[in-house]
């Protein structure tokens, strides 16, 4: 029972802040309000059940009565002419200790807190001359002491203000890194998947081109069996590629087969032959000593250029050559444009290729060079790749 009493009210007064535009956990104004009848009720018991006591108390507490009834938050200068009056009622009538003047405390810093300073400063002054007049006219005991408290409390609610302001954007702050991790890894696995899916869609075509040629032209069924085989097997890898790409998105693996990696653009360059495409592949230095994520850049980067080398390359033959040494990675490859042919620089799969670049830190070129298209990746060693 208890537990919902106390859900309830925090829901309807976090939806009372929401409306009014403070921006307060729902336990401080609970708190200040409670601090605020406190005082009210040890105010009124000093001076005794009297009409002076009852009115004072009430006009005190007369924002808060108006929240319990209509579920609004009041205006910060009604509740400060409501509490400065009560105060003024009750100075009239003093008595020693009076706790009375701490209800401008918590008045002070309740309007620091959630106004602009200008306003707080004036509520601040007219608390204080409120002190002042008591002092003069009815012999107040501890003004200094009252007007410090003020003070303090003004100081109190601006800091609270400060440290909420430098909260907020520290929360924008983290919010905005946030979003540009998620989205890098957006576009990080968008790569991977176009990736996978150009290549071997690209491989699956040639296969397919052959099985058709060998039925069309030379009759051989056992030829475009093993074409159809072969497009069957790079299709089941791709999809094989690409729920373990996807599977990046959700919180548990989606299998553990490794990523591949600079060791396996040879194999990478051998299926590509064996799909039809006349591919010459030169290795130099110990694959060995490229870092797993750089080796992960080069072979994606090795896969889109050859898959646009079967789009756009009009069967001619390619040359690939990987070489690594102390001076770190290069991968360059090279394909006779066809002729008449309008070389494209831009596009999805050289954006990619750049952007993977940019991840190893490298330094990548794609476009003609005389007759042929070509594209170099250089890794320098020792350059530390950016994780995605």
């Amino acid at each position: 029972m208890r537990a919902r009493v106390v859900s309830g009210v925090r829901t309807r007064l976090e939806a009372s802040l929401g409306r009014a535009g403070i921006a307060l956990p729902w336990w401080i104004p609970v708190g200040a309000t409670a601090v605020g009848v406190l005082l009210v009720v040890v105010s009124a018991a000093q001076r005794g059940p009297t009409l002076l006591s009852v009115v004072a108390g009430l006009l005190a507490l007369a924002t808060q009565l108006g929240w319990a009834l209509t579920g609004a938050i009041a205006p910060s200068w009604l509740k400060t002419l409501t509490v400065l009056g009560a105060v003024g009622l009750l100075l009239s009538d003093p008595v020693v200790p009076d706790f009375s003047p701490v209800l401008l405390v918590v008045l002070a810093a309740e309007t620091a807190l959630i106004n602009r300073p200008g306003f707080a400063f004036a509520a601040t002054a007219a608390s204080l001359a409120t002190l002042g007049v008591a002092a003069a006219w009815v012999g107040l005991v501890g003004f200094p002491v009252y007007s410090a408290a003020v003070l303090l409390g003004l100081s109190g609610g601006l800091m609270g203000r400060w440290y909420g302001r430098a909260l907020d954007a520290e929360r924008a702050a983290r919010d905005a890194v946030r979003d540009q991790a998620v989205l890098a890894e957006r576009q990080r696995i968008a790569r991977e998947v176009h990736d996978v899916v150009a290549h071997s869609l690209s491989i699956t075509l040639l296969h397919l081109t052959g099985t058709r040629h060998a039925l069309r032209q030379d009759r051989d069924i056992d030829e475009a069996l093993d074409g159809l085989e072969e497009a069957e097997r790079v299709g089941r890898t791709a999809m094989a590629d690409i729920r373990r790409t996807v599977g990046l998105l959700a919180e548990a693996p989606a299998g553990t087969r490794p990523l591949p990696d600079a060791r396996d653009i040879s194999a990478l360059v051998e299926r590509t032959r064996a799909a039809g495409l006349d591919v010459r592949y030169e290795q130099e230095g110990d694959l060995a000593e490229v870092p797993d994520l750089a080796g992960l850049g080069l072979y994606r980067i090795a896969q889109e250029s050859l898959a646009n080398v079967a789009k756009h390359g009009g069967g001619a033959p390619a040359r690939m050559r990987l070489a690594v040494g102390p001076a770190g990675a290069r991968l360059t490859v090279r394909n006779r444009l066809p002729a008449g042919a309008v070389p494209a620089e831009g596009g999805s799969g050289v954006t990619g290729m750049a952007a993977r670049a940019g991840q190893l830190g490298a330094e990548l070129s794609a476009g003609p060079e005389g007759a042929d298209w070509v594209v170099a990746v250089s890794v320098p060693a020792g350059v530390r790749p950016v994780a995605p």
